[in-house]
C-alpha cells in the first residue's frame, strides 16, 4: 500500500511539472516570433545600356611609303640600309646622271645661242627691218628650248631620291649598278611616329559602329599603359572568317613607345539607348529560393517582400547586373539576407550614404 501511494504522488508531482514546460516552450516561440531582424540596405545603381567589351589588335605603321626614281636609269649608289633611321629630306639613293648631265648641257647651249639670234632679230624688228612673223617664230622657238631644258634639269634632279618623312627603311629592293624604270620601288620606308592599331570586327560590331564609343588602347609601352583611339576605316568586305578589317589611330597623339607588329588589347563601350536599364547590386544581395533568383526588397513599412529577378551576369568587381526585375527605386537588403522570411517586418541599420548609392563602395 506504502509504494502504491508513492507512486500515485509521483504522477501528480510530474504532470505540473510537464504543464510548466510546455507554457515556457509556448513563451519561447512566442518570443522568437516577435524577433525583429536588423538588415542592411543598399539601392541598385543604374548602369544603363552600355556594354564593355575588348579586342585582340595589332600595331602597324600608319603609312609605309614605296619610293622609286621618277626617271628610269642605272642605279649608282644606295645610301641606306635596312633598318636605318632616315629623316625627312635625307637622301636615299643616287642613280647614274652622266647621260641626264650631258643632255642639260647640250640644250643649255642651244638656250644660249638661240638667245643670242633673238636679242639680233629683235633689233632688226625694233628698226623695220624684220617682219613681226619672223620674229615672233624666233620667240617661240626660244621659249620652246627653254621648256625642253627645264625638263631635261627635272630629269636630271629626279636621279636622286629623298626620303620624304622620318621613318625606319624595311627593305632596299635593288643593288648599284642595276637598271631600274621610273615608278619601282627601289626602298620602301615605313613613316615613324605615326602608329595605327589594327582590329578585325565581329559582324555585330560591324553593324553598329555608330554606337562605339571610350576606345582605348591598352599596352605597356604607353604613357600610362592606356590612351584613346578612333575608327579611322573600315575594309567594308568581311574576309573568310566573317571579319571586317578596321583601322584605329590615336586620338590627337602618337603612339608613344610603340612598334609594328606589337600585339596590344582595345576596349570599347557600346552604347545602347534603346536597351533597357540595368542596376548593379552587390552578389550577396542575391539568393536563389525555389529556382527563382531574388532579392529582398524593404516598403516604407519596413516590411520585407521576396522579388525575383533576372541577373544577366557578374561585372569586373563582383556585382551582380540584374537585367530585369528592378525599377531602380527599390530599397535592397544587402546584409542579412539569409534569415529572413516574406512579409516580416524588420529594423533597417542606419540609412544608404548619397556618396555611396549602390553601397558598391
Amino acid at each position: 500500500m506504502v509504494n502504491k501511494k508513492k507512486g500515485i504522488g509521483g504522477q501528480a508531482l510530474v504532470l505540473p511539472l510537464l504543464l510548466g514546460m510546455l507554457c515556457a516552450c509556448g513563451h519561447t516561440t512566442e518570443n522568437q516570433e516577435k524577433t525583429v531582424h536588423t538588415v542592411v540596405l543598399v539601392m541598385p545603381q543604374a548602369e544603363g545600356g552600355r556594354t564593355v567589351g575588348t579586342l585582340s589588335g595589332v600595331v602597324c605603321d600608319a603609312r609605309e611609303v614605296s619610293l622609286g626614281f621618277k626617271t628610269p636609269g642605272q642605279l649608282s649608289r644606295v645610301l641606306v640600309r635596312e633598318g636605318d633611321a632616315v629623316r625627312k629630306g635625307q637622301l636615299v639613293a643616287v642613280l647614274d646622271d652622266a647621260d641626264y648631265r650631258l643632255g642639260v648641257e647640250a640644250l643649255q647651249v642651244q638656250c644660249e645661242q638661240l638667245r643670242r639670234e633673238v636679242g639680233r632679230m629683235k633689233q632688226l624688228y625694233d628698226s623695220k627691218s624684220l617682219s613681226g612673223n619672223d620674229y615672233d617664230k624666233a620667240v617661240s622657238g626660244l621659249r620652246q628650248l627653254e621648256v625642253q631644258l627645264r625638263t631635261q634639269q627635272h630629269k636630271l634632279d629626279y636621279t636622286r631620291l629623298y626620303a620624304p618623312a622620318d621613318g625606319i627603311v624595311r627593305a632596299v629592293d635593288f643593288e648599284p649598278s642595276e637598271m631600274v624604270d621610273a615608278g619601282t620601288p627601289v626602298i620602301v620606308l615605313m613613316e615613324r611616329g605615326r602608329q595605327e592599331v589594327e582590329v578585325a570586327l565581329p559582324q555585330q560590331l560591324y553593324d553598329r559602329l555608330d554606337d562605339l564609343s571610350d576606345i582605348c588602347c591598352h599596352s605597356s609601352a604607353l604613357p600610362g599603359g592606356r590612351m584613346p583611339m578612333r575608327v579611322s576605316s573600315v575594309v567594308p568586305k568581311a574576309d573568310g572568317s566573317q571579319l571586317y578589317q578596321a583601322r584605329l589611330v590615336f586620338d590627337g597623339q602618337s603612339g608613344g613607345r610603340l612598334a609594328a607588329g606589337m600585339n596590344v588589347t582595345v576596349a570599347y563601350h557600346l552604347s545602347d539607348s534603346m536597351a533597357q536599364m540595368r542596376f548593379l547590386l552587390p552578389s550577396h544581395a542575391v539568393f536563389q529560393d525555389k529556382g527563382e533568383t531574388c532579392v529582398w526588397t524593404v516598403d516604407d513599412d519596413t516590411v520585407v517582400h521576396r522579388t525575383p529577378v533576372d541577373v544577366a551576369s557578374l561585372d569586373g568587381k563582383g556585382n551582380a547586373v540584374v537585367r530585369a526585375g528592378l525599377k531602380g527605386g527599390e530599397r535592397v537588403v544587402r546584409a542579412g539576407v539569409g534569415m529572413l522570411r516574406g512579409g516580416e517586418r524588420v529594423h533597417v541599420a542606419g540609412e544608404v550614404s548619397e556618396t555611396n548609392v549602390g553601397g558598391l563602395l
